[in-house]
């Protein structure tokens, strides 16, 4: 086990997106360019249709936002697409919303959905992070598959990431993965090579758009999920990501597939259950938590997902 305690992360790639990947003084520009200049060059307008909107505005006292609404060369979106650049607010642009349409919080975050991950998002960070000398990921589990596991934790981790510090999302259902379909990513490499001691590329990888976030998908689904994660690499990959990344989630399989679940949860140290309204029954829930609790994990609560 040596080539595991040699600094796992070290010898794992991390995948940079091409695009909106920004470095500091590329951010701080954006926050320096006005609404005005945003708005132009994402819908392309010449000088001449600037300087409509600029009349438009010193006649009638608007931001340059609304005047641009009401003549037709922006729409509201794009007035908060503009905004969230100059806040650093993840906001995903239309075109980009329907290849991921499960993440609320990034394509929707002004939603009651969204709303409901950020206030989660408070509670955690008070369970989480009272003692900064104890480190711990934080395990997603639900009884069931269909409970909403899989978007719960995605969207958790967007919500993280929009705080601004370095969040990894990673996908450790060996069984049925899903966090490369709902973000969008390749699914070649991942957790599963990693545990089996491949050396492989582009494994950690930056999701577009959300320069803080990052997903280590499980790449090849393997055939013995139990074991890979029962070995003690799970254990020291998690704590080694915990010095280079600030949140760190972990989807997991549903509890009725097995029980990996319950050891992911006791190598990461927290755990979040999530249950399905009108759907989880009560003794699941009961027993899931009973084998949470017989574990190392702590559980942080409970999330009833009616969405």
């Amino acid at each position: 086990m040596a080539k595991y305690r040699s600094s796992v992360i070290h010898e794992i790639p991390v995948h940079a997106a091409d695009d909106e990947t920004a470095t500091a003084d590329e951010a701080s520009d954006i926050a320096d360019r006005s609404i005005g200049s945003i708005i132009g060059e994402a819908r392309n307008l010449d000088a001449s249709q600037i300087e409509r909107i600029l009349a438009y505005q010193r006649e009638h006292g608007l931001r340059f936002g609304e005047a641009a609404v009401v003549l037709g060369y922006a729409t509201h979106d794009d007035v908060m697409f503009a905004l969230s650049r100059q806040f650093h607010y993840p906001y995903a642009p239309l075109e980009r919303r329907n290849a991921c349409p499960e993440l609320v919080t990034l394509n929707k975050p002004f939603s009651a959905q969204a709303e409901a991950f950020r206030a989660l998002r408070s509670q955690l960070m008070v369970r989480l992070y009272t003692e900064p000398e104890r480190r711990e990921a934080l395990a997603v589990v639900s009884p069931q598959s269909g409970d909403g596991r899989s978007y719960f934790a995605a969207n958790l981790a967007v919500a993280l990431a929009q705080l601004g510090g370095r969040t990894l999302l990673v996908d450790a259902d060996l069984r049925r993965p899903r966090q490369h379909e709902v973000f969008g990513l390749q699914a070649r490499s991942g957790l599963s090579g990693i545990l089996a001691g491949r050396a492989e590329s582009n494994v950690i990888q930056q999701v577009p758009g959300i320069a803080s976030l990052f997903v280590l998908p499980v790449g090849a689904v393997p055939p013995n999920p139990v074991e890979l994660v029962e070995r003690p690499a799970f254990g020291l990959l998690t704590r080694e990501l915990l010095t280079k990344f600030d949140h760190v989630v972990v989807d997991t399989p549903a509890a009725a597939s097995g029980s990996d679940f319950a050891v992911i949860a006791a190598r990461c140290g927290a755990s979040l259950l999530v249950a399905r309204r009108h759907q989880s029954r009560l003794g699941d829930l009961r027993e899931v938590s009973d084998t949470l609790t017989q574990g190392a994990a702590r559980t942080v609560g409970v999330v009833v997902n009616e969405f």
